[in-house]
């Protein structure tokens, strides 16, 4: 049984590194894509995952799929283009390592994935059916997306979901908002950083913006990670919050939202979780405790996949305070 099947864009990030000549900036190529970074997470931490995506037929494709199958994740649901080459997003860090991002997926392979080519099986073999948005950019992946979103609601996965906001990646700000909210209601966990909060409901306030997405889309748990100050949360009519790790050398925030959501599902299926309403606030704050510690390491490396922590890194850094 794998605790996430994870569906989505698999890419290059080609991430800029130190160089003392400013005039000649220099990158190194890393596995990326958001949901294949949370795959990879829980992979590393020691669950069993699966991915569901498309590559390009090319030197970056068969890269990605040695990287994804070295760290254990299933890849029969990984399929290759002829047509659109692998994605490539490159990633420009500042001295705080923020990012900006610049893609070339006009198209790319990920968004030519098709309904036809999902293999549902692996979905019917999972605990957790996890997702972005940026597989409903374009067509055919959007409706293959939908198809898996509504196949494994069918079989009471929980379904987790990252909006995962890159506006450079949509047709505008408006197509970007009806697709990210068209979604919400078959929701059980969403992931959102705070500017995503706010894109998302217009509200810069974290109270009032998670109650009106759980008021009105029903959504059971909301994470909204804050960067260096941790992470807010809403369960129903409870909230609260948890600080980040301090003391933190951060070179690289890539992949940190998706270690913590990697790390928070991580956890909470490894202690036996099959439905949300089982989740206690206690166990809840345990949950983002770990979650905020596999981000914490992650953002002292480089790239998304290769940054992912060992459970033993993870433990080291909580110090038994779970």
């Amino acid at each position: 049984m794998y605790y996430v099947t994870a569906l989505g864009e698999l890419l290059i990030d080609f991430t800029s590194i130190s160089n003392p000549d400013k005039a000649n900036l220099c990158f190194e190529q890393n596995p990326g894509g958001a949901p294949a970074n949370l795959a990879a997470c829980i992979s590393k931490l020691g669950g069993k995952t699966a991915f569901i995506g498309k590559v390009g037929k090319d030197m970056f494709g068969s890269f990605l799929s040695e990287v994804l199958n070295k760290h254990g994740i299933d890849t029969s649901g990984l399929k290759y283009s002829e047509e659109h080459n692998t994605t490539l997003a490159f990633v420009k860090c500042d001295n705080k390592g923020e990012r900006s991002f610049t893609f070339y997926r006009n198209p790319g392979a990920d968004t030519s994935l098709s309904s036809s080519e999902i293999e549902f099986k692996l979905i019917d073999s999972s605990k957790v059916f996890h997702f972005g948005s940026l597989s409903m950019t374009d067509e055919p992946a959007k409706t293959a997306t939908l198809k898996a979103l509504e196949y494994a609601k069918s079989k009471n996965l929980i379904i987790s979901y990252d909006p995962n906001l890159r506006l450079a990646l949509w047709k505008s700000k408006d197509h970007a908002l009806k697709e990210i909210i068209s979604v919400l209601s078959m929701v059980d966990i969403l992931k959102v950083s705070e500017e995503e909060l706010e894109f998302i409901t217009g509200m810069g306030d974290n109270e009032k913006g998670t109650e009106f997405l759980f008021k009105k889309y029903k959504i059971s748990l909301i994470l909204v990670t804050r960067g260096d100050k941790g992470c807010y949360y809403r369960f129903g009519d409870i909230t609260g919050s948890k600080p980040a790790f301090k003391n933190i050398k951060v070179i690289d925030t890539t992949g940190a939202g998706d270690a913590f959501l990697g790390g928070f599902l991580y956890y909470i299926i490894s202690k036996g979780i099959s439905k949300i309403d089982d989740i206690d606030k206690a166990m809840l704050e345990r949950s983002i405790v770990f979650a905020n510690a596999v981000a914490a390491i992650c953002t002292t490396r480089r790239g998304g996949i290769p940054a992912m922590p060992s459970i033993n890194e993870v433990n080291d850094l909580i110090k038994g305070d779970i």
